[in-house]
């Protein structure tokens, strides 16, 4: 099955449950992404939240403050919140990684230049910040600021840690739970939070968010390999890009002397030819690295949908559930 195989997609039917909710999203991120001063900001803003992205993060703090039965006003701002810091970290990131192409369009680096992405961003990151406080909760500020600071600490740790052939799983995976976990996690945590609910259910919307999270980040790895640009990455990215991922954190591991020479002269030196990704999908599928990968990507999807046992009852957890299973059926 893969993206467009299903006629309704989960996160299609969680956009239309929570339509109202969502418009009203959009109109605030509108409404905080303009600018009487620097007009670029709205247009480089606007370049990303109106690409077509689906809105997951924002999705999921809106989802869970509803399936906990949140009736007021703020689970918008939170949703707005989290989309804001997503498309702050897109931002920087694209500059890091010097990056050409987002959801199938050029990137706002290439469209205007690496300081006007990095400025924007921080000036959603900032207003971020003043949507969490309007909530009133420092705790929610507390959840927020903590998810910011996690994303950007595994950043760096990738950055330390990408072309070192000596990176172990562990390590990826805290990686993987700061750049992309960390986000969905908080999207949910806070979610409950807003809602007022205890300590367990907060904790089991948290783990549900972590564990989606590293699945999905899983998934797009293995789709980097996989023959996939429906994700509006070019196939190989990571590879071109020297990123140790699980499949060939894996596939390392496992080197003959030959095979241990190519990764440290395409990975760890960065001399790469014409060929060499070819040469690195067929040393993958020699080890079954990609399969091992998929397996582990369904298991994160199984922690994700166990965690949801111990929230309320309520039609969007169904969804959720879904939700889940859809993001590793793209590999499946």
């Amino acid at each position: 099955m893969s993206l467009d195989a299903a006629a309704t997609k989960p996160h299609e039917q969680l956009a239309a449950a929570l339509a109202d909710d969502l418009a009203s999203v959009n109109a605030l991120i509108r409404e905080r992404m303009a600018s009487e001063h620097a007009p670029r900001i709205p247009e480089v803003t606007a370049h990303l939240v109106e690409a077509g992205g689906k809105r997951l993060r924002p999705m999921l703090t809106l989802a869970a403050a509803r399936m906990c039965g949140y009736d007021g006003p703020y689970h918008v701002h939170l949703a707005a919140t989290v989309e804001f810091i997503h498309t702050a970290t897109l931002l920087h990131d694209d500059v890091v990684d010097e990056s050409k192409q987002r959801r199938g369009r050029p990137t706002a680096n290439l469209l205007w230049d690496n300081t006007s992405s990095v400025l924007v961003g921080d000036y959603l990151f900032a207003r971020s910040f003043q949507l969490m406080v309007e909530t009133g909760s420092l705790r929610i500020l507390d959840i927020l600021a903590n998810a910011a600071a996690t994303i950007a600490e595994g950043e760096v740790l990738q950055l330390t840690a990408a072309s070192d052939l000596a990176t172990t799983e562990e390590t990826y995976i805290k990686v993987v739970r700061g750049k992309t976990a960390a986000l969905f996690s908080a999207a949910m945590e806070v979610g409950g939070e807003i809602a007022g609910q205890d300590t367990a259910t907060k904790q089991a919307l948290f783990d549900y968010g972590d564990a989606l999270g590293i699945s999905f980040q899983i998934v797009d790895d293995l789709l980097d390999y996989g023959g996939s640009n429906a994700i509006g990455k070019n196939v190989g990215d990571d590879f071109r890009e020297r990123k140790l991922t699980m499949p060939v954190i894996r596939a390392v591991a496992q080197a003959d002397a030959d095979e241990r020479a190519f990764w440290e002269r395409t990975i760890q030196k960065g001399r790469q030819e014409d060929g060499d990704l070819e040469h690195a999908m067929s040393i993958l599928a020699k080890h079954g690295t990609m399969e091992s990968t998929r397996v582990d990507a369904l298991a994160w999807a199984d922690k994700a949908k166990a965690a949801l046992d111990h929230v309320p009852d309520h039609a969007l957890k169904q969804m959720l559930v879904d939700l889940a299973d859809y993001v590793v059926a793209r590999i499946s």
